[in-house]
């Protein structure tokens, strides 16, 4: 070997060496932090507070004061939640019972009430109170219960074994033919986003409706095809909406098919009798007053005021009182939502595009305000 060839080989094996020392100082860089932190507020600093007709979250807040009560006095108020301290049962129960007399309620007097009971607190991650805001609802499908015609995408029950198969297993045919398909409906599209919406009215052939819950999920992770849609240029990350989504998939029905199956997480479903849709508090949800958020940050049950700006119509704005009633597979993070819009084409509409920016206030009892360091700090 020459010199300059030495040379050259050198040079090479110096440069890949820095290339491997940068990607590992890459993959072990530390991570940044999540963390939930709380800081106390008064009522005047929630802008819209008193233009909100918060009379209207009464009914929400009821149906979770209903499973909050339930339970024992000296158990959590959400047992998955390590957020924070945000008390017993017990420390629960007076404000609960307070909320009943609001039936029905004005806006005056559940304003008077809420100002009473709860202390605000701006919920942040490391102290930053910005977060992502987005809509769902509960879809419409056509389907039957029968396979046969346009009638071919199966939406399975949850099997013995979840956790077994990714999304491509069970697409490929894994579950077929062992008793688990609960509906059979007409596009594998419509199928997949009632997985991201976690809830759907299934319209029959002879006119009758089937409402369908979510009932647990494969346990493998989650990948949003929106992320991969903008990483591969399909979608502008500043056009990205569900309704993009939906567009892309129904166009490309091939690539949609194989875009799904990079997402392995897959979701199980059973049949709702009775008022739905049901969130993961096992209440039914209120549209526009129910909210999904991180149970591990956020404890279900929680009333909470939103003020969030979306990103694609800057004067479109959000401020409303709100109850964390459910969750979801990409809602991640202390500061994180997905506002329930309800169902029909205009909820459809409104969830589709939402994609906003903004924060929450978390409203404590008081004994767990004066714990979490509120002390006097209310309105």
């Amino acid at each position: 070997m020459t010199r300059r060839a030495r040379l050259t080989a050198g040079a090479t094996l110096l440069l890949a060496l820095i290339v491997a020392a940068l990607a590992a100082a890459y993959l072990l860089r530390s991570k940044p932090a999540t963390r939930l932190t709380l800081a106390p507020a008064r009522y005047d600093q929630l802008v819209g507070w008193s233009d909100d007709r918060v009379a209207a979250a009464i009914p929400a807040l009821l149906r979770s004061c209903k499973a909050i009560l339930a339970k024992c006095d000296d158990a959590p108020l959400d047992i998955k939640t390590k957020g924070a301290d945000f008390g017993p049962i017990g420390e629960w129960r007076a404000p609960c019972a307070a909320a009943t007399a609001l039936v029905p309620a004005d806006d005056q007097a559940a304003r008077r009430y809420l100002e009473t009971a709860f202390v605000p607190f701006l919920a942040g991650n490391e102290g930053n109170s910005d977060g992502l805001f987005t809509g769902y609802f509960e879809i419409a499908l056509k389907g039957s219960r029968k396979r046969g015609g346009p009638y071919q995408t199966p939406l399975y029950r949850r099997p013995a074994e979840p956790t077994r198969y990714s999304r491509a297993e069970i697409d490929g045919g894994a579950l077929a033919g062992k008793g688990l398909e609960l509906i059979w409906v007409d596009d594998p599209v419509d199928a997949f986003f009632l997985e991201i919406q976690g809830s759907g009215r299934v319209r029959l052939p002879d006119g009758g409706m089937v409402r369908v819950g979510y009932d647990g999920g494969n346990g493998k992770p989650y990948v949003p095809v929106g992320r991969l849609l903008i990483e591969r240029g399909a979608v502008p990350r500043d056009k990205l909406t569900m309704a993009a989504i939906r567009g892309w998939m129904t166009a490309n029905p091939k690539d949609g098919a194989a875009l799904r199956r990079e997402n392995p997480s897959y979701i199980f479903f059973r049949e709702i009798v009775g008022d739905g849709p049901i969130g993961a508090q096992q209440v039914v949800l209120t549209a526009g007053r129910s909210i999904a958020v991180d149970r591990v940050f956020i404890p279900l049950g929680v009333p909470m005021w939103i003020d969030v700006q979306q990103r694609f119509a800057p004067n479109d704005i959000i401020r409303r009182l709100v109850v964390a009633q459910d969750t979801g597979g990409a809602i991640k993070g202390p500061v994180r939502g997905d506002l329930f819009w309800g169902h029909g084409d205009a909820a459809a509409t409104g969830a589709g595009a939402m994609n906003a920016r903004g924060r929450y206030y978390l409203l404590l009892p008081r004994t767990v305000a004066a714990r979490l360091g509120a002390g006097a700090a209310a309105h």
